[in-house]
């Protein structure tokens, strides 16, 4: 299996290329970006050295997925996925903070909550909550984006304060992510499965707010098996998930939380074909479907041929 980690294409009209943790975007013309999922693979905001095979097409298609199934909540920015790991999209111009929206209580809600808070980003965590627990509500926590290191928690009144949203447009963003959010619980349950927290971006095309990037991806947002749920709650049990998690559990385990000085331990053959592995088990069980993977001998011609034909059209 091979992993595709680096592009350097040229398109026809191209005028930039932006390289993300994970996606490689390229901007055609000033409507269109084409945005490359790589089978790079970031924790703590770090990229790790090694490239999961297909796990760039298992993002692009599960978000695909739904980037359709929630085009009735809000216009989003996918034109059409052109190949297994790319999808063309109209360009936006971004909101300068990511919407995450958090139904329990785990991750780094948890991390802040064991280590004493009870707010986040300026929403109240009631108290005598354990790891894992449904919040009464769910929290909007937004973030800073950064385009390099790490982003940063903010409320929704320092956003609004320091201008980097509008009172209104922050507002609509809230309605959308609760909006989004309730859609994507919806469509886990069908699965058998619990929406435990996610993220969403946003930004503006001719003046109206879209939808941008990935949606409901193991990678921008976490799941819990339903089966068993209440049972290892009410034991204490560390609940059966599918997200990025145990790429940061491993890490963990191993000594590297992306702090300064620690080294990122040694990705074996047998760790990266085990992440492969959990990628896969984690889109079938979203999205109910067999995963096919794509023809992999030669991932960057087929690419660039599939781009080019769009382009062409």
């Amino acid at each position: 299996m091979k992993a595709l980690t680096a592009t350097d294409f040229n398109f026809p009209g191209q005028v930039a290329k932006y390289t993300g943790k994970v996606r490689d975007v390229y901007s055609i013309g000033k409507d269109y970006l084409v945005m490359v999922a790589t089978d790079r693979i970031s924790a703590f905001d770090v990229v790790l050295p090694e490239g999961i095979p297909f796990k760039g097409q298992v993002l692009n298609q599960i978000a695909e997925k739904f980037l359709d199934a929630t085009s009735d909540i809000i216009p989003n920015w996918k034109i059409e996925a052109v190949d297994p790991m790319v999808t063309v999209g109209w360009r936006c111009e971004p909101f300068k903070v990511e919407m995450v929206i958090r139904g329990y209580l785990t991750g780094h809600a948890w991390r802040e909550y064991k280590a004493g808070a009870r707010t986040l980003c300026g929403c109240e965590m009631p108290e005598g909550m354990v790891e894992n627990q449904k919040f009464p509500q769910p929290l909007i926590t937004p973030t800073t984006k950064a385009d390099e290191g790490h982003d940063q928690d903010i409320s929704k009144e320092e956003i609004i304060a320091q201008g980097i949203v509008s009172r209104e447009d922050y507002e609509q963003l809230e309605a959308y992510t609760r909006a989004l959010y309730a859609r994507g619980c919806e469509m886990a349950a069908k699965m058998g499965l619990i929406l435990v927290d996610t993220k969403y971006e946003f930004g503006k095309r001719d003046g109206k707010i879209v939808l941008m990037d990935e949606i409901h991806t193991p990678d921008s947002s976490r799941y819990f098996y339903a089966e068993g749920y209440e049972e290892r709650q009410a034991k204490g049990e560390r609940q059966k998930q599918l997200s990025k998690e145990f790429v940061r559990e491993w890490l963990m385990a191993n000594g590297f939380q992306g702090q300064e000085g620690q080294k990122v331990p040694e990705m074996t053959p047998e760790v990266v074909k085990g992440i492969t592995e959990r990628y896969v088990e984690l889109y079938e069980n979203i999205t109910g479907c067999k995963f096919q993977g794509a023809e992999s001998d030669d991932i960057l011609g087929r690419i660039e041929t599939n781009i080019n034909n769009f382009l062409k059209k």
